[in-house]
């Protein structure tokens, strides 16, 4: 049984900077979401009606484009098979790139995942 739900973002953390830029003095802004790609679900936990959160960290290049193999979970839901859906919808995900002084820039941020089970109304760990 294969389950999607829409993914549901929310830009939470300010941007962290790019490893080795620099953040004093500059206007800086984050990626910003295009659109909502579908997650999948684990459905052996939505059968369960387990929701929960993951935050990931993510390097998003100059383009918008999310660099997969920089993708990692920042704070872990409590359950591995929601952890492995969000990093398996990482490269899915596209954005508007960062911008410093109105520039595009690749930069690092963290970016919520959250599954949210219709039927409950939180089991986050």
């Amino acid at each position: 049984m294969l389950i999607r739900l829409p993914l549901c973002i929310a830009l939470v953390a300010a941007a962290c900077a790019a490893p080795g830029g620099e953040r004093a003095g500059n206007a800086e802004s984050p990626p910003v979401a295009l659109g909502e790609p579908a997650v999948e679900y684990p459905p052996a936990l939505f059968m369960q009606g387990i929701s929960g959160s993951v935050e990931l960290r993510l390097f998003v290049d100059s383009a918008g484009a999310v660099v997969p193999e920089s993708t990692t979970v920042q704070r872990s839901s409590g359950y591995a098979a929601l952890d492995s859906a969000a990093l398996a919808a990482a490269p899915k995900l596209r954005y508007a790139p960062g911008r410093r002084d109105g520039r595009p820039v690749a930069m690092t941020f963290l970016q919520p995942i959250h599954f949210r089970h219709p039927a409950t109304t939180d089991s986050t760990p």
